[in-house]
């Protein structure tokens, strides 16, 4: 399990960008496991549907990206790296996700060749599917300390 300072140190995303509390579980190259608690203080509910909070479709399908992104920077070729978003698709939004929510974010690695790679992941809220779709990472330059 990583905590939130230990997936800091993996991938360079900070708050309010960093979408990801914790990693569940975590088999590197292959599959993750995240959570993410939806606050209502969130600073997106502010400006999306005031008065009817709901949580940016495009802000789940992030947050499975950085579950990719962990899977991705924990191998040791690409480890100080920073993996870049390079495509969704097939995605659908199943139900609305508000503030009180947990969402499981659930990402398998189906390909990787040359820093390219390609996962699918999939947004719970207890059983049931919120989001899914395609993402598509490339490694990017390995990141200055």
């Amino acid at each position: 399990m990583l905590e939130s300072q230990e997936i800091q140190k993996i991938i360079p995303h900070r708050y309010p960008f960093l979408l990801v509390d914790r990693i569940l579980e975590l088999e590197e190259g292959k599959r993750g496991v995240g959570l993410k608690n939806v606050s209502g203080n969130e600073p997106f509910f502010q400006g999306h549907f005031p008065g009817y909070p709901v949580m940016p479709g495009v802000l789940i399908m992030e947050a499975l990206a950085q579950v990719g992104a962990v899977i991705l920077l924990k191998l040791p070729e690409y480890a100080g790296h920073v993996a870049l978003f390079a495509g969704l698709e097939d995605v659908r939004f199943r139900k609305q996700v508000i503030p009180g929510d947990q969402l499981r974010l659930e990402v398998e690695l189906l390909k990787l060749k040359r820093g390219i790679g390609v996962a699918q992941g999939k947004a719970y809220v207890g059983n049931d599917v919120v989001a899914e779709g395609t993402l598509k990472f490339a490694v990017g330059p390995k990141l200055e300390n």
